[in-house]
Order: structure tokens, then sequence, then C-alpha cells
């Protein structure tokens, strides 16, 4: 810095330089530096209090005013947070139509979970490459994968080409997801990163009938034309970025080649991170589903996948690495930071309760009407949204009060999550406020408590801690699904022996296998073809009271998936309770001044 120089502060108490350095500017200002702010191998900047970024010639302390630079940069931000959405809010609200134009009875979940376990495994390892090289390229990757994916799932002839193109799909939702929040987290002053994030999150709103506008586009042309919108919105927010985000140097680019900033990249980590997860996550679906527990199917990518994941890369990481993609730096407040994960996996678990099994509930339980069961869907995205720009909203105006916030969400969605267990063939008016609950629950923390801890973070590693909340999410989403299936399973079986078989015993039809097709076409949403089971055949009558006796079967089995979610609620109240306040955070300080 120009007129800038630096002395060594000496005292009476033999304060060296392990107590700071002083800079003093022009012999006006002395400002104190403390080796605790310095970033390792970065001369160039350092951080306050071990967090907020100076010294890089720019002004940290006032928020910038809102050119039209700025506005470009946030639209574009949020074209890529609606865009890593949409694909899933689409597709995953009309899997039966999928599954029944290309077949994959037997493994279309993997769609949904496909792009899940993707999301989760890149996002460690993009949050922290985002974080050395800039937001910009990154992010340009991600929509560029969106747009890729989408024509590879649009024009899929099989399950297998359409599970291969929404894992794309993930690994860009994930890059695009964590840039978006990134990236508007660090364009707010600190004490307005909930507000800002807030109206990003806002953008989401006109996709919230994405269920009901699934269900009439492939009703009325083909499901194909939903991934063709996914993949032209996911275009539009590549060109926004292309043409609107040019963010200043990244500060630990400054004064560094390109491969000083490549060699800091850690290769070994992201390898064991990425590898890992999609072991353990795959092994974790595949039990119980496809193959049993006790298979080698299951236990050879679970054991993997758990070494990998939860011993190899931690010791690496702690012990081996020179740049780790996690560096201890993030840990400024280590309470909040392992609460807020924990809360976080918890509530991804219970978001999971309700993003996979309330589309097919509304769906087998309550009729096939493809415009009802997108109203039935329409509830819990507009709950969730709401969720969470209230907290966020108030995250900022309270400056602080994250205990409050995150033990209130925790509460609503427990009770939310745990109410929809008393929903029956009949009583749909009752579910849609029980749905509005459990979402401002589930919103009030999915999206506020990644934001809660880039506040607590170090500002050259927002990315790499919002992508490892993302992550922490998806790992306890796809824990608590395999909880949840296999609690469903369990009970839809006898369940669908006792309405299904009772009911054909009722008329006349005791043929075992007829039986077992019924059952069969029920659990696979095919009920259309319950025609073609003789006794059945051309009555109109005992179809219905088949296809009822389904119903029941369905709403009896849900009911024990969201009374198991009570007990993850649980876990995420108590950790609420103990969070530390984040108040002393909530300063005018922005970190990216553009």
């Amino acid at each position: 810095m120009a007129g800038q120089k630096e002395a060594i502060a000496h005292d009476s108490s033999s304060r060296s330089s392990d107590t700071g350095v002083d800079k003093a500017i022009n012999g006006e200002h002395v400002e104190q530096i403390h080796t605790n702010e310095r970033v390792p191998g970065h001369a160039e900047y350092y951080e306050k209090n071990g967090l907020r970024t100076y010294g890089d010639d720019a002004d940290h302390d006032h928020e910038p005013p809102m050119t039209k630079r700025r506005i470009g940069a946030l639209v574009g931000m949020a074209f890529l947070w609606t865009g890593s959405q949409i694909p899933v809010y689409l597709l995953g609200g009309i899997p039966p139509l999928i599954y029944g134009d290309i077949g994959g009875l037997d493994r279309w979940v993997w769609f949904v979970l496909a792009n899940l376990i993707s999301l989760a495994a890149v996002c460690p390892f993009v949050g922290s490459l985002s974080d050395l090289i800039g937001r910009r390229y990154v992010s340009l990757i991600g929509s560029g994968l969106l747009v890729i994916a989408m024509i590879i799932a649009g024009l899929a002839q099989s399950m297998e080409m359409f599970i291969a193109g929404m894992a794309i799909s993930g690994a860009g939702a994930g890059i695009c997801e964590l840039t978006s929040l990134a990236v508007t987290s660090e364009l707010a002053p600190t004490r307005k990163r909930g507000a800002y994030v807030g109206v990003l999150v806002f953008t989401i709103v006109p996709f919230c009938p994405s269920v009901l506008y699934a269900q009439l586009i492939a009703q009325n042309s083909s499901w194909r034309y939903c991934c063709l919108f996914a993949g032209i919105w996911a275009l539009a927010g590549f060109v926004c970025t292309l043409f609107f985000y040019f963010p200043p140097p990244r500060p630990n680019e400054l004064g560094r080649s390109k491969m000083q900033i490549l060699g800091e990249i850690d290769y070994v980590g992201g390898l064991l991170s990425i590898v890992g997860m999609i072991l353990f996550l795959a092994g974790l679906q595949w039990g119980g589903y496809q193959y049993s527990w006790g298979s080698a199917h299951v236990l050879a990518p679970l054991i993997i996948g758990f070494l990998l994941l939860f011993i190899i890369f931690p010791i690496w990481e702690i012990k081996f690495a020179k740049f780790p993609m996690f560096p201890s730096r993030m840990k400024q407040d280590a309470r909040v930071l392992v609460l807020t994960l924990i809360i976080t996996a918890i509530s991804g678990a219970n978001f999971f309760s309700v993003l996979m099994f309330w589309p097919v509930q509304a769906f087998n339980v309550y009729g096939h009407d493809p415009v009802q069961v997108g109203l039935r869907g329409m509830p819990i995205g507009f709950s969730i949204l709401a969720g969470a720009v209230i907290v966020l909203g108030l995250l900022s105006f309270l400056r602080g009060h994250n205990r409050e916030l995150m033990i209130g969400a925790s509460i609503v969605m427990t009770a939310g999550c745990g109410a929809l267990a008393i929903g029956n063939r009949d009583n749909m008016s009752l579910m849609y406020g029980l749905l509005v609950i459990a979402g401002l629950g589930i919103g009030g923390i999915v999206v506020p408590a990644s934001i809660i801890t880039t506040i607590i973070c170090p500002d050259d590693i927002i990315a790499t801690v919002a992508a490892l909340t993302l992550s922490i999410r998806v790992i306890g989403g796809c824990i608590g699904y395999t909880t949840y299936f296999n609690v469903y399973l369990r009970y839809f079986t006898p369940n669908a022996i006792k309405y299904i078989g009772g009911t054909m015993f009722q008329l006349g039809i005791t043929n075992e296998t007829y039986i077992e097709q019924a059952i069969l076409l029920t659990s696979e949403s095919l009920i259309d073809r319950l025609y073609e089971i003789p006794g059945i055949e051309g009555n109109e009558t005992a179809w219905n009271m088949v296809v009822y006796a389904g119903q029941l079967a369905y709403a009896e089995s849900y009911k024990y998936v969201y009374l198991v979610s009570i007990a993850f609620g649980g876990i995420s109240i108590i950790a609420a309770c103990f969070l530390g306040d984040i108040s002393k955070y909530m300063d005018d300080h922005v970190a990216v001044v553009m």
C-alpha cells in the first residue's frame, strides 16, 4: 500500500512479533495487526479478529452504492440460485409419468438421489476451489453443467440415461447454489447478509407451484419439456454471469502467480472427499431398497466410503495437507459452527421426509388428478420459502438472536413434520395447514443455518463453509431418507396385504398371483393397469375398491415416517438450545467490494 510502513511494536511487557505489527499510514493512523490476524502464506492482506478482510486497499467498512454492476451480479446470482433448484422441483413432482414412459420402475428414486449425492460430493472441493481461484469461472462451469445435464435428461430413452443426466445436474446445482449464496453473502454488509440472502431466496417464488407446472406440462404434452425449460433457465444464468459478474481478484490471489494459486488446491483431499461421499451415500441408499443390508453390494461401498470420508480424509486434512480444504481458521466460534452443522443435518433429514415422500403421498393417497396433485404440492413449497425469508430477515433485523430463531424453527419443524402422521384418505384439507407448519420450520433452518456459518467464518473461506453446510444437509438427508424408507417399507407390505388382499378376497379374487400383481402395480403407482387383472378387468366398481384399498395402505404406512421424524427434530431442538449468540459479529463490514 502506497505510503505505508511497518514498525515492530516493543513495550515494557516485552510484547514482540507474536503480539502484533503496527501499521502507520502517512504517520497518522496506527493499527495493530496481531499474528492471529495474519493469513498463513498471504502477506498482502490480513483478517481483523481472525475474520474480516482488510489491508487490500478496499473500503470494507461502508456498504457500496447499488450500482449497475452490483445489481447485475446479484441478478446473475438469482438466476444461478433458481436454476439450481428447479430441475428437482419440476422433475421430482412427476416420477410416475417419467418411469411410465422410459421404464425403470425399480430404480426411479435414484434420479433424485443421484442428483443429491453428486451435489453433496462436489460441494466441499468446489467451495474451497472458488475461494482460491474466484467465483466467476466456477459459477460458469456450474451453470454449464446444468445445461448439459438437462439436454441428457430430456433426450433420455432409458432410466439409466436419465439418472446420469440428473447426477450431472446435481453437480451443477451444487456449484450454482453454493456460489450464489457465497457471492450474495460477501457482497452484503455482515449484519445485512440475512436480508440480502432472503431476497435471493425469494426469487424462487414463481417456481413454488413447480409440481403443478410439471403435472400440467407432462399431462398435456411431455415431461421432457420440463427439462427443456430448466435447461433454458440455466442457460440464462450462464449468460447473466458471463456478461454481468466481474468480481475483483480474490484476496488470496494478490501478489501470487497462477501456479502458486493452483499449488494451494488440496487435490488429494478433494479426491478423498468426493469418492468417499459418493460411495458412502450410494451404499446407504442401496441398503434395504435394491439390496439387502448384508449384501456385498451394500457393505463394500458403505464401508469403503465410511473409511475414506470419516477416517482417512480427516487424518489427511489434519496431519498431512499443506493447504487443507477446511483450514483450522474456520473454527473461530467452534460451538456455534458445530451445533449449527448438527441442526443443518437434522433439518436435512426432515426436509427429505417431506421432499421425497410428500409428492408421492399426494399422488398415491389422495388421487392422481394432475391439477389436484399440483395443488397439494404448493403449500410445502411456499411455506419453506416463507420460513427461509422470515428467519433470514429476522436474523438481520435483530442483529443476531440466532439461538432463539433456531429453537423456534426447530420446534415448528418438529411439530409440523410429526403432525403429518395424522394424514388419512379423507383429511386433505387438514394436511394443507400441517404442511405449511412443517415447511415454515424446515425453511427457517435450511438456508439460514448456512448464512449463520458464513457470518462466523473468515471472509476468504465463505464458500468453503457454505459448501460444508450444503454437504452436511444432504448427508443428514440421505441418512434420514434411508431410515424413513426402511420404516415405510416395513409397514407398507403388511398393510398392502391387509387392505388390497382383503378387498380382492371380498371381490372373490383369491388367486395369489393376481393379488401380488395388484399390490405391485399399486406400489408402482400404475393403477390404470389394475384393469388388466382378471376379476377387475372391465369392472369399474372393483377397480375403485382396489384403488381405495391401496390408498388406505399407503396412508397407514406413511404416518410412521413422520413419527420417526420427531426423534430427529428433538435432536435439533436440543442442539439449538446450546447455540452461542452471533450478535457480536453483526457489523457493517463488507467482505467483497464491487
